[in-house]
């Protein structure tokens, strides 16, 4: 049965024709967001599986550790894999890829192609385990008939807490509710960035980082906020000649006002300096060049480069509930691989994913002329992404491979991978599977901790 839908046609919602033809930038009425909780989850998914069921329907995720089987879990301990007993229903290779063709992305196509005898892709049985808390099911009901975009699609005002556009009408409402999803208040990594060569080989750059969303903090508005949406520290602990590097950003919320505040400090000047070119397509920290700054967390910055285009809601395969890759039973031998990370730790389903294209608009400049966004419809999350380059021509794909991290609960990445089909190359990020700890909600952080002042008092080597 699951593989008969996946050989049918391309599933588009009952309101696809609509989202794409209106216009940008209005919240929606009150009707429509009377839908939220009913016809569609509370954050704007279709609640109902599909036609032959092999997408189920929402059922509340998993909202604990409990749960999921788990109720002895603590706060930074890896997650334990709820759905460990599954086998895959099939596996995607290139040679019967055309079956699936339908369900693949662009970039998976062509990863199976480039690496045909090596890169295949497991597919399980779906499993909708997506959950946030109560507060941000009721933010969302709440703002979703005031939210509006800013002064060129650059920001959203009259918003908070909440996923702003639950019933998007545009795709670069698609991109700010990926920005402003709920991934938990305060997060506390520690996690390593692979720059894989050609051979295979690496040398593993390790970070220390914290974040704090401030958007999604309880009772937050955008009123309030002091125009930033969040604020990150990530320090350098590894390897030895790149330690103590620390880098600050200031989010900000309406991108039109201003561009995100930045921060470096290099030990080897023991000095605090503005980073302006943390942004855009300059390279990310230490990631060997193989990512943009705006890659960190799949896509994030300003959208005001790019013309966004709306395609629509699609069944696709993609990375989800990835838990063997947060496995604290792998070693990073395992899991890193030549040419793609090891496709047997790998987990793909069946999911309806919100397709949006973006294109560089005339006059801007970026490395990538093209992005294709597929974005889960249960949480917002960036689950892959096409890049294209100058030429038009496919050059490095994304993956967000995912999990609920149950304990908030809050879906989001467990290893983000950038694989570059030009030279052979690839960068994993978010590896965390031989660190005494893996990601910690339960810290508590405030503004007073992401500002310039702390850099200095963190980067010592």
């Amino acid at each position: 049965m699951f593989k008969k839908s996946l050989l049918s046609g391309l599933a588009i919602p009952f309101f696809a024709a609509l989202v794409v033809a209106a216009p940008a930038g209005a919240a929606v009425s009150a009707a429509e967001a009377a839908k939220l909780g009913a016809e569609l989850t509370p954050l704007g998914a279709e609640k109902a599986g599909n036609a032959d069921g092999s997408i189920p329907a929402w059922d509340g995720g998993i909202t604990s550790a409990s749960q999921a089987g788990f109720a002895n879990f603590r706060p930074g301990q890896h997650h334990p894999d709820p759905y460990a007993s599954d086998k895959p229903l099939f596996t995607v290779t290139p040679a019967n890829m055309s079956q699936y063709a339908a369900r693949l992305t662009e970039g998976h196509k062509k990863l199976l192609q480039t690496y045909r005898g090596t890169f295949k892709m497991n597919v399980y049985p779906t499993h909708r385990s997506a959950a946030a808390p109560q507060r941000i099911y009721d933010a969302t009901k709440r703002i979703a008939t005031t939210a509006e975009l800013a002064k060129g699609g650059n920001g959203v005002v009259k918003a908070g807490e909440g996923i702003p556009f639950p019933i998007p009408k545009s795709g670069v409402e698609i991109f700010w509710n990926h920005v402003l999803r709920y991934r938990g208040d305060v997060i506390v990594r520690q996690i390593g960035q692979a720059p894989v060569t050609a051979s295979g080989a690496y040398t593993m750059v390790k970070f220390r980082d914290e974040t704090m969303v401030a958007y999604s903090l309880a009772g937050a508005k955008s009123e309030n906020l002091n125009n930033t949406v969040a604020y990150f520290i990530q320090e350098t602990t590894a390897p030895a000649r790149l330690a103590g590097e620390v880098l600050l950003v200031q989010e900000t919320l309406d991108q039109s006002i201003e561009n995100r505040r930045a921060w470096v400090y290099n030990p080897g000047q023991r000095r605090v300096r503005r980073a302006p070119n943390v942004a855009f397509d300059n390279p990310g920290t230490n990631s060997d060049n193989l990512r943009t700054s705006d890659q960190f967390d799949m896509y994030n910055g300003s959208p005001e480069r790019y013309d966004w285009t709306l395609v629509g809601k699609k069944e696709m395969l993609v990375p989800y509930n990835s838990y063997k890759l947060n496995s604290n039973t792998l070693k990073y031998t395992d899991i890193l691989k030549k040419n793609h990370i090891n496709p047997d730790h790998a987990r793909y389903e069946l999911h309806r994913v919100w397709v949006v294209d973006s294109k560089l608009k005339s006059g801007q400049s970026h490395l990538y002329s093209r992005r294709t966004l597929y974005v889960d419809e249960d949480s917002w999350q960036i689950l892959a992404v096409d890049c294209y380059d100058s030429r038009g021509q496919l050059y490095r794909v994304q993956e967000g491979h995912v999990i609920n991290f149950y304990e908030v609960p809050a879906l989001w990445t467990a290893l983000e991978t950038v694989y570059d089909l030009t030279n052979g190359r690839y960068l994993a990020l978010g590896l965390d599977n031989e660190e005494p700890r893996s990601r910690d909600f339960s810290q508590k952080r405030t503004d007073a901790d992401f500002q310039p002042a702390a850099l200095q008092r963190r980067g010592v080597r």
